[in-house]
């Protein structure tokens, strides 16, 4: 019976919240930032999943509405309606810019340079739609990185302060060396709980912005070449 209750009492103080709350000072900052790190990084994916996810299918949306009609008024109308995606966003910002050329008449106007002005402006559009893509999205790789050397660092000073133990207590026991040594490993898993979805969410993010991006371009282009032919002739 006694050896039982001793069981029972080594696996509470091995337990995830009992291996915290005994921690020494030091690992306890480490399993308190990686637990941090880890929740941020959670919210960050879901936000971005959801925001790239609805940029993509108004995108879509969108580019089928730019080929199918041939109204411009009602192109932006769609636009303005498709406010998650990016390629709206270009549109937007290229039309309001060829507006404000086609009030300019006669010998006054400058085809090339008219074309250049929507050029600009589709790619402060397309810039500013990349950073808004790509924000917070490097905290995901900077999690990824650096998570598992913070929660390696827990583990060396668990393991010193077993070896602390060791030596203070002279005894090389489960007992003495256990708790140091479960911290240490404590403080490696929420490392690595933390890096691993920080490293797959950040890749998986990249190769949609990256689609995104290649989209936005190829419109800027096609953009152009319409421009080019119908309204700057």
């Amino acid at each position: 019976m006694n050896q039982f209750l001793l069981v029972l009492g080594s696996a509470e103080r091995l337990s995830p919240w009992a291996l915290f709350w005994e921690a020494s000072l030091v690992v306890k900052v480490v399993m308190f930032l990686l637990i941090a790190m880890s929740v941020v990084g959670w919210y960050i994916i879901g936000y971005k999943y959801l925001f790239i996810a609805r940029a993509a299918k108004e995108s879509d949306v969108f580019m089928e509405a730019f080929w199918r009609s041939k109204d411009v008024e009602a192109i932006y109308k769609s636009a303005q309606e498709l406010s998650r995606s990016p390629l709206s966003h270009l549109f937007l910002a290229a039309y309001s810019e060829l507006a404000k050329l086609q009030r300019v008449e006669g010998a006054e106007r400058d085809r090339d340079g008219d074309l250049e002005n929507v050029e600009r402006a589709l790619i402060r559009a397309q810039v500013k739609e990349t950073t808004m893509l790509e924000s917070m999205v490097p905290f995901l790789a900077t999690t990824g990185s650096a998570a598992p050397f913070i929660g390696l660092f827990g583990t060396v000073v668990g393991i010193m302060n077993s070896f602390r133990s060791i030596g203070a207590m002279k005894s090389a026991s489960v007992q003495t060396v256990a708790p140091g040594i479960a911290e240490a490993l404590f403080a490696t898993a929420i490392g690595l709980v933390a890096a691993i979805p920080a490293v797959m969410a950040y890749n998986y993010f990249l190769r949609r912005i990256r689609v995104l991006t290649s989209e936005m371009e190829t419109f800027s282009k096609d953009f152009l070449n319409i421009v080019r032919r119908h309204f700057l002739k």
